[in-house]
């Protein structure tokens, strides 16, 4: 499926954030994925994420630092600040669609920590390479993100957390609504065909029409 890309972007109080916007004609949801801390969109895992997306619109966000050619991420209070303005401006873009957040790394930390005060809330929340331990402080101490993606599983929204099986930030655990694969790699998440199986799949299950609107077959 070819389906052109929408680029604009989102005013914030921080900066203009950058959209890259792929909807089918018929679309069943809309998957947000925001990017790494010194990243952008064109991480091999949130490509694959793309690919799996089938009859979902597919939001890239890019954050107003990344946007202003910063390396150095915002404070998390204005990545969460930048992000809920994506996701008022994609809402009235698609109302009344089922919107899934997510992100990789740094991406999925803003994505969960918004999943539970969110209008709408997602129906679903997709972490890649979710670092659960922070770097190392200079004590050796290296603060745990668990609460981060705990509150998700908590509020009962259904998460699926994709991570390499040598990551260095370490691997989140399951939990009651929270299914966990690990795949061939680190952090870097390169192994793009079987994130793609994997977030493929697990869309399949959480929206079951779009399986069967869009063929796919097991």
């Amino acid at each position: 499926m070819i389906v052109d890309v929408d680029e604009f972007e989102v005013a914030t109080p921080h900066g203009p954030a950058r959209v890259a916007l792929e909807a089918p004609n018929l679309c069943f949801g809309l998957l947000v994925l925001g990017h790494g801390a010194g990243g952008g969109i064109e991480a091999p895992d949130l490509l694959a994420a793309r690919q799996a997306a089938g009859l979902f619109a597919v939001a890239r966000v890019l954050q107003p630092y990344r946007v202003a050619r910063r390396k150095a991420p915002a404070p998390a209070a204005q990545l969460d600040e930048s992000w809920a303005c994506v996701l008022a401006a994609l809402t009235d873009r698609f109302p009344d669609t089922p919107q899934i957040h997510g992100g990789r790394s740094s991406g999925a930390r803003v994505a969960c920590r918004g999943a539970v005060s969110a209008d709408p809330a997602p129906v679903g929340v997709l972490t890649l390479a979710f670092p659960l331990l922070a770097p190392a402080r200079r004590d050796g101490t290296r603060p745990d993100r668990g609460p981060e993606i705990d509150a998700v599983d908590d509020a009962g929204i259904p998460v699926l957390a994709v991570s390499g099986e040598n990551d260095r930030f370490g691997v989140p655990s399951p939990g009651k609504h929270r299914r966990v694969v690990t795949v061939r790699g680190d952090h870097s998440l390169k192994a793009k065909g079987l994130v793609r199986d994997a977030v493929a799949s697990w869309l399949d299950e959480l929206v079951p029409e779009r399986r069967r609107l869009s063929g796919r077959v097991d």
